[in-house]
């Protein structure tokens, strides 16, 4: 196997990094502090087409692969882990989705735009009372003539305040449970749509998200996302894609938090010498960085299976699990690393520490994907 990034994928992490550099980093505290949406920067990043990572240049997107994928959600979240999941949700729980169930009408209509960046999507499958119990939806779509009647609501909804189109669940058939769920792209501005204030959070100010409610919100049937009681297996294979971006964006906030506690490390003094030099900050600088590469190595497994078009559900959720999980402790270590300057609002640290632990919940928590691991492994 070979561990070294292709010259495409090096070119990706270059771009990436000197654009986090640049236009991301300077920015980050402030947009946290003030919960701003990033919309410049995501702007730039759609110039730079990396709104459609993964999509094929026929659809706007650029074409690349899903390590490469990988190596920017990465690099961007370094800078800013908001703007890493606005681009995840983005291309991993909206794009991905459309390029793969779409009909070549639906491509052109809801994905081409959102691929190249002058559209934004996202993702509606959670409910007040359908978190980890994704099959529990409420939120139902009646077929009337030739258009569905859509009425409930889902909460948590990233990108729900500026987004453009949703790829929603709900349920065309209660009986059936989940073989009931149906997949929909619903534009934004479709009456009956309704958009709640943006939630405030513990991290990832900048992200928003928001509840959004449906009163008889008419959807053409043209919009049905596959068939009608496909949306469970949709909404799974689309989690499955979109934990590698999670555990990218989970390594990004860790890179961050290592490389800042290191530099200070060398920088800062006690006892007449930089605290680099005290046994027990080279060890938790060490277990840090280990846990990096161990994460990073589950990540890209993780992208290559998938772009090897190989069931990838397990590696993904392993992914998912180890680096969300890093991340927390990473961030806690780095803080560490500081001390009391560590817990100031003069540092990044403890932006680091609110970020990463967003990760460890949304796109499924920490024991969603111990069951889906484990299901796995007792396969007979």
């Amino acid at each position: 196997m070979d561990f070294e990034l292709n010259e495409l994928q090096r070119h990706t992490q270059q771009l990436c990094r000197e654009f986090a550099a640049r236009e991301l980093i300077p920015h980050a505290r402030a947009w946290d502090e003030e919960h701003r949406f990033p919309a410049e920067a995501v702007k730039h990043l759609a110039e730079l087409a990396l709104l459609g990572v993964a999509v094929p240049e026929q659809y706007g997107g650029a074409g690349l692969d899903n390590v490469a994928y990988a190596v920017a959600i990465e690099e961007i979240s370094r800078g800013c882990a908001s703007t890493g999941v606005i681009l995840s949700v983005n291309n991993s729980l909206y794009c991905d989705p459309v390029l793969k169930y779409g009909t070549e009408e639906q491509k052109q209509a809801f994905l081409v735009p959102f691929a190249r960046g002058e559209k934004l999507g996202c993702f509606g499958l959670t409910e007040p009372e359908a978190g980890s119990d994704a099959a529990a939806q409420k939120t139902t779509a009646v077929r009337k003539g030739d258009s569905y009647a859509i009425n409930g609501s889902k909460n948590w909804i990233t990108n729900g305040p500026v987004a453009d189109a949703i790829v929603l669940f709900a349920m065309t058939n209660r009986e059936a449970g989940n073989k009931g769920i149906s997949a929909f792209l619903v534009p934004t501005d479709s009456p009956g749509f309704i958009r709640a204030k943006p939630d405030r959070k513990m991290g990832i100010c900048a992200a928003h998200c928001c509840s959004i409610f449906f009163e008889d919100c008419r959807v053409p049937a043209k919009n049905l996302l596959g068939g009608e009681g496909d949306g469970f297996k949709i909404a799974m294979s689309t989690l499955d894609g979109g934990r590698i971006g999670i555990a990218a964006q989970a390594l990004g906030i860790a890179r961050a938090a290592f490389e800042e506690a290191r530099s200070y490390a060398l920088e800062r003094k006690t006892f007449g010498q930089p605290i680099a030099q005290h046994q027990a900050i080279q060890f938790m600088l060490a277990d840090m960085a280990t846990e990096l590469d161990a994460a990073r190595l589950l990540t890209h497994q993780a992208a290559l299976r998938k772009d090897a078009g190989v069931r990838h559900s397990a590696e993904s959720a392993m992914a998912k699990l180890y680096a969300s999980e890093m991340a927390s402790r990473v961030a806690n270590k780095a803080l560490q690393v500081f001390g009391g300057q560590g817990y100031s609002k003069e540092f990044d640290a403890e932006r680091h520490v609110r970020d990463a632990r967003i990760t460890e919940i949304y796109e499924g928590t920490s024991e969603i994907q111990r069951l889906v691991i484990s299901a796995g492994l007792l396969k007979d």
